[in-house]
């Protein structure tokens, strides 16, 4: 593998790191695969637990993981039940107490895990957590970073787009009460069906870095199939909105009215005038944020926002793609 980073031998304070767990799935993305693994293990993160789980590829892929098996946990390729299926029987042998999946044709960037690590080393009570949206084209450039922030508030509102997959991590705990594995009848959108249940238990958390990248091609499942996304997606909102308090419930709905009112009075600073008037419902749907300050990581929020994105209407990357 070469060189990689120097980590104390303990993190800041004396603690141990903290394991984390990495499952990548695979099914013909030999074009992309290598670079996959790579951006997991020249990090050299000094406990780091990589699993790969191939469905049975035919275009290489088993030999670009044998060259790598020396630095991984597990891996097998056989014909499994498809993406849903794979990352189970990646995440049935995980044991680390961060966990993540990252899909074959994405990358990680070089700080991620010692991110991670640091992060919620300091912040107990952050449970999962997503970095900044960002972008890889085809040939593996970085064309494209920014903020995006979700909660709970926006799913039930169907605003939606998008918590970026591949930047998201999580505490085993969450996992475990989630279920503790995917839904495999979700197709196409299973992570947003992860994030929903993820929802009804707890806060999604911002970290202001880049911690991986989404990568544009034309082979992508769930942008060539973008209906069936979409289809994914409501119908887990709608079990989403059912399983909620009856509150948190009623607040959408404020917040619906607030944000069709900001649509038919645009020139009028409508959220600056509604935040007085409902002081504890933006306080609650006020977003969670992590941000490097005074030279450690640290909690404070960012304003809760609505209607930048329509379910149905494709971010201009998607546009890019199809056309």
């Amino acid at each position: 593998m070469g060189p990689g980073p120097r980590f104390p031998d303990t993190m800041p304070g004396g603690a141990p790191w903290p394991k984390i767990s990495i499952v990548t799935p695979n099914y013909n993305y030999a074009q992309f695969l290598e670079a996959t693994i790579r951006s997991v293990l020249i990090q050299g993160y000094p406990n780091l637990e990589y699993i790969v789980i191939d469905g049975g590829s035919t275009d290489g892929s088993a030999d670009i993981i044998k060259k790598y098996e020396p630095w991984l946990a597990y891996w097998h390729t056989r014909k499994d039940r498809g993406h849903a299926d794979a990352i189970n029987s990646g995440m049935r042998r995980a044991t680390g107490e961060i966990m993540a999946w990252l899909n074959s044709d994405d990358m990680y960037m070089p700080w991620t895990f010692r991110t991670m690590a640091e992060i919620f080393t300091a912040l107990p009570e952050a449970h999962w957590l997503v970095g900044h949206n960002s972008w890889w084209d085809e040939e593996g450039r970085h064309i494209a970073s920014k903020p995006v922030y979700k909660n709970v508030y926006n799913y039930l509102l169907r605003d939606f787009g998008w918590i970026q997959q591949e930047s998201v991590f999580w505490r085993r705990g969450l996992w475990e009460k989630a279920g503790g594995t995917m839904n495999e009848d979700y197709r196409l959108l299973i992570d947003g069906e992860l994030w929903c249940r993820f929802f009804t238990l707890d806060t999604l958390w911002h970290a202001d870095p880049v911690l991986a990248g989404f990568r544009h091609h034309f082979k992508n499942r769930s942008q060539l199939n973008w209906s069936g996304t979409i289809s994914d997606m409501e119908r887990a909102i709608t079990r989403l909105a059912a399983s909620v308090p009856k509150r948190v419930a009623r607040d959408a709905r404020t917040l619906g009215r607030i944000r069709a009112l900001k649509k038919a009075l645009p020139w009028l600073n409508l959220d600056r005038l509604a935040r007085p008037i409902f002081r504890r419902l933006y306080r609650e749907a006020d977003y969670r944020r992590i941000s490097f300050i005074g030279g450690a990581w640290v909690a404070n929020s960012a304003p809760f926002m609505t209607g930048a994105w329509r379910p149905g209407i494709r971010h201009w990357y998607c546009r890019w793609v199809h056309d």
